[in-house]
């Protein structure tokens, strides 16, 4: 890593440190920063306990436990300045112990570490108290709810090691591993002075983000094979035909949000409102519907501050639409939204007809109240240094 100095056109080195001479320890500071910053990995992983232990007859505790987006177990074992030799070793027994975990025990695991790490207070119950394990996990795998969620198939176990450096036995024992098929990375981390400033760099070494992609293509097969399994199919023929008659009764309708939407098998149905990552969505799930404005752009900054605007003329627009909405600003994530919701007996055909009116009339209503301030914060949003 270097400095750049503009007037001299030339590059210096920033000073390379080790962690035991800043002080810093595994558990207190390396261990925090990625349970707090997971995304530090180059992907969304969902931390589920630190130092678990929760494996019969031995004592030993792994690092970090996390999921990934494909509801993958992600064991994460981080090292200082060296990653000693026995860390795949430790990993794999780690990956193993965790293989028998059913998808009840994880949410429990998950529970127990947001009741330790993030309680809820008697403020939060006044308010709105944050989400359950098992709604977060949910949201987190963009899941309706936990009978569709596949987690921890198989021996899909995957594994991550973090250290400042990797001994060529660890590395050498990694690259054969990903060669039989066991998800390993090796992630070096070094800091660097600049200053009083501490820098921290994390790359993947193992396996190299060119031979990961191919890897994705050779495993392209196997996950295929993943979503065929017969509760998933029959769900999702479900809400195909729900969504056909859904979008026959929009068409023949004075909303034309949908005209040009086609069916598919997931619980949302998405329609553009007219400003880029913002739409429309009807929620079909097996006990809500919902009709919302999505705020997804790809600025999480941007998407809080449409929120904002909108916000500040939240009376004028519950009163427009009749009844109040949830506004949702989400400061946790990077999108944002505004709902309106009803329980359902959603897989119910004899009921359909009764949710796609509820749907119609409030989708309507919904697009009514919220487009015109919605284009108009978009504009302002083109004059404003959101960063």
């Amino acid at each position: 890593m270097f400095t750049v100095n503009h007037q001299t056109n030339r590059i210096s080195p920033v000073k390379t440190k080790r962690f035991s001479e800043l002080g810093f320890t595994e558990r207190k500071h390396l261990q925090e920063w990625l349970a707090h910053e997971p995304s530090a990995l180059g992907e969304e992983l969902l931390i589920i306990q630190k130092e678990f232990d929760g494996f019969d007859d031995t004592r030993e505790r792994l690092d970090l436990l996390a999921l990934d987006k494909d509801g993958n177990l992600v064991i994460i074992e981080n090292k200082l300045d060296d990653s000693g030799r026995d860390v795949v070793w430790q990993a794999l027994k780690y990956a193993s112990y965790c293989a028998s975990l059913t998808k009840a025990q994880i949410v429990d695991i998950y529970q127990q570490y947001l009741d330790r790490y993030e309680p809820v207070t008697a403020e939060d119950d006044l308010l709105n108290a944050p989400a359950s394990g098992s709604a977060r996990i949910c949201e987190f795998l963009d899941a309706p709810d936990l009978d569709e969620l596949k987690l921890n198939l198989g021996n899909s176990q995957r594994i991550m090691l973090v250290a400042a450096n990797f001994r060529k036995e660890v590395t050498s024992t990694a690259l054969w591993l990903l060669g039989q098929g066991i998800g390993i990375a090796c992630f070096k981390i070094t800091p660097y002075s600049l200053g009083e400033q501490l820098l921290i760099n994390i790359d993947q070494i193992i396996p190299t983000p060119e031979a990961k992609e191919l890897m994705i293509g050779i495993n392209a097969k196997e996950a295929e094979e993943k979503t065929t399994e017969v509760v998933l199919k029959n769900r999702h023929t479900v809400r195909r035909e729900y969504w056909e008659r859904a979008l026959e009764a929009f068409q023949k309708s004075s909303c034309d949000l949908y005209d040009n939407i086609s069916t598919t098998k997931d619980h949302w149905l998405c329609a553009g409102s007219g400003v880029t990552g913002c739409p429309f969505s009807l929620i079909f799930n097996q006990k809500e519907l919902r009709v919302e404005l999505w705020l997804s752009r790809a600025n999480s900054d941007e998407n809080k501050w449409l929120f904002d605007e909108l916000v500040k003329q939240k009376d004028q627009i519950d009163s427009a639409f009749g009844e109040p909405l949830e506004w949702l600003r989400l400061d946790d994530k990077k999108q944002s939204r505004i709902q309106f919701s009803t329980k359902a007996d959603g897989f119910n055909k004899d009921t359909w007809l009764d949710h796609i009116t509820w749907h119609l009339e409030h989708m309507v209503k919904l697009e009514k109240v919220l487009k015109a301030p919605l284009l108009q914060a978009s504009e302002k949003l083109k004059h404003k240094d959101v960063k």
